[in-house]
């Protein structure tokens, strides 16, 4: 089949340099004039392997031109840049943050990094289940659990394995960015502002935020049917373990708490660390000020598990956790904007990851 983005080059690719290059690698950039985040960030963005991540005021080594720009270093837009660039197309992926992941999202605390978004990952798709036992061989996943309590109940049940990494879910993304050509901290205010000179671009991000850079009219429905609920996640540091048996629970009809995970058990590691998410509810009165929730969230957690001890609180806002209504196609288009996702099924880290690769497969024309 033909290949839309490979067949219409007029010129082989060529690598020219821009201005000076400047590859930040190490604590400072080659000029000294600009201090990159600590260490501890770039290993967040980067990971052990690799990935060209750039930080401000580095001028990187650059190609002619760009076929596919990728907005959003998500697993969404991680997966679809890494499937592209295995298919022989040049991408490039921005984000404004300073970190990549989105929801694989690790916060170091205390030296150890906790995981603030995703609670785990759910493998029954093949393709992912393949993607996951990679991850498992480079010792970056591991099997977890596949019993959750369920509250008010207090009953386990069981389902399907649920997946952690042992150095944080962010560790996946960095997987998949490995010699990805990255740019953080680059905010992107229209779809024209990038599509100069590039064959697509993909809008890897939560519909809400996708209307705000003005997408072309099929876009639009797609984006704006999309309904988010946000939650506030609360890193709960405990001085000791005192409680037992508990992987992770689902809290049904709590006015304040939806989930608790023993981080310590998902990790591997047995720190007395327990994360919580918080209802919509809870998350919708406190968006402008998280922290007024974590107190609230740790007597929650409190009194469901009978800790007595003040923990050690941390909180982080999710203004888009988690879409309420799912579209049944894989991702959407108009003309060579696309947008995709984990609101193109169900809820998961694995929607997001097969939306991104379905739609690399439909640019590449597989």
């Amino acid at each position: 089949m033909a290949n839309p983005l490979l067949d219409n080059r007029i010129q082989p690719p060529q690598t020219i340099v821009t201005g000076t290059m400047r590859i930040c690698t190490s604590g400072r950039d080659p000029s000294g004039l600009t201090t990159k985040p600590p260490p501890s960030t770039m290993a967040d963005a980067a990971g052990r392997r690799g990935a060209v991540v750039l930080w401000p005021h580095c001028v990187a080594l650059s190609v002619s031109f760009v076929d596919v720009v990728v907005v959003g270093a998500d697993i969404a837009g991680l997966s679809c840049a890494r499937a592209l660039t295995e298919g022989g197309a040049r991408v490039r992926v921005l984000d404004r943050g300073r970190v990549l992941g989105g929801r694989l999202a690790s916060r170091r605390i205390n030296g150890r990094y906790t995981d603030i978004g995703a609670a785990y990952l759910v493998a029954d798709d093949p393709a992912f289940a393949e993607q996951t036992e990679s991850w498992q061989a480079l010792g970056l996943a591991r099997p977890w659990t596949d019993t959750l309590r369920v509250y008010p109940a207090g009953t386990d049940t069981r389902g399907p394995v649920r997946w952690a990494a042992p150095g944080g879910l962010r560790s996946l993304a960095a997987d998949l960015a490995d010699g990805l050509d990255i740019r953080l901290f680059t905010p992107v205010v229209s779809i024209e502002s990038v599509a100069q000179g590039a064959d697509a671009v993909v809008l890897a991000m939560p519909g809400p935020q996708a209307l705000k850079l003005s997408p072309p009219p099929a876009i639009v429905p797609a984006a704006a049917s999309q309904s988010w609920q946000p939650v506030i996640a609360a890193v709960l540091t405990y001085p000791v373990r005192s409680w037992n048996g508990l992987h992770g629970a689902f809290v049904n009809d709590h006015p304040v708490l939806a989930t608790v995970c023993d981080d310590g058990d998902r990790r591997g590691d047995a720190a007395p660390v327990l994360v919580a998410h918080s209802t919509a509810q809870l998350a919708s009165e406190h968006l402008d000020a998280p922290a007024e929730a974590g107190p609230i969230l740790a007597a929650a957690v409190g009194e469901l598990l009978g800790i007595t001890a003040s923990p050690q609180i941390e909180t982080h806002r999710w203004t888009y956790a988690q879409p309420e209504k799912a579209s049944d196609a894989p991702y959407a288009r108009d003309g060579q904007v696309w947008l995709c996702g984990d609101a193109f099924g169900r809820p998961r880290v694995q929607t997001a990851w097969l939306s991104g690769r379905a739609m690399a497969s439909a640019l590449l024309g597989k």
